[in-house]
């Protein structure tokens, strides 16, 4: 087991976040993902709920990445778009006041999946969210499982089987296992031709959140 270690993203990472991001959804359109600009914007801004793994083993290699803001979330019309969510400069959206916080982007080094990396993401960033009494979690999810039944079921009825256990999907799964619901799919949320450029919409709600304090 590799000796990693988990802490706030630094602006003096952020070239290896950029390129494990990028490496990461290889499938995705560049320019539906973060700029190095837009990613040094997010640490120097909210370096607290933004989060990498470092092997400590093989000094101190970036392995993983979570990120995300705090948004307010319109879920009366929640179909959007990633870049949309960003805001100008990666932080437009962003503000300490509002009540959702927004995972925008999570990636692991293929090599160090299985280790529970993801999970502690997760983890970190639910901590974010309790210590600053905000609503919950919302994202757009990856759907890599989608691109083996397009031609055979909407997105909506494939997240409705990935529910239901009726089919096992890498990311979704693993999303609800920790405790998020997948509410519907998002059309057009990034570009990505081998899932039709779907995504679903997911939500965690802080069972400690306190309205109002």
């Amino acid at each position: 087991m590799a000796n990693l270690v988990y802490t706030n993203l630094t602006v003096e990472r952020i070239e290896d976040a950029h390129r494990l991001e990028h490496t990461t959804f290889n499938t995705v359109a560049t320019e539906d993902l973060y700029t190095v600009e837009e990613m040094v914007n997010v640490a120097s801004v909210f370096p607290e709920g933004n989060f990498m793994v470092l092997d400590a083993d093989r000094d101190h290699e970036l392995i993983g990445l979570g990120m995300g803001i705090f948004i307010d979330f319109d879920f009366d019309h929640s179909d959007h778009g990633l870049t949309e969510v960003h805001g100008e400069g990666g932080v437009g959206n962003h503000s300490m006041d509002n009540q959702w916080y927004y995972g925008t982007t999570i990636a692991v080094d293929p090599a160090y999946r299985g280790q529970g990396v993801g999970r502690q993401l997760y983890a970190l960033r639910k901590g974010c969210v309790i210590d600053h009494n905000k609503a919950g979690i919302v994202a757009g999810g990856v759907l890599p499982g989608f691109r083996d039944h397009i031609g055979s079921m909407t997105a909506d009825e494939y997240i409705g089987k990935v529910r239901a256990g009726e089919l096992y999907d890498p990311t979704l799964s693993f999303q609800i296992s920790e405790g998020f619901r997948a509410v519907k799919a998002i059309p057009n949320y990034m570009r990505d031709e081998t899932v039709n450029s779907y995504a679903v919409l997911i939500v965690w709600d802080n069972p400690d959140y306190e309205p109002g304090s």
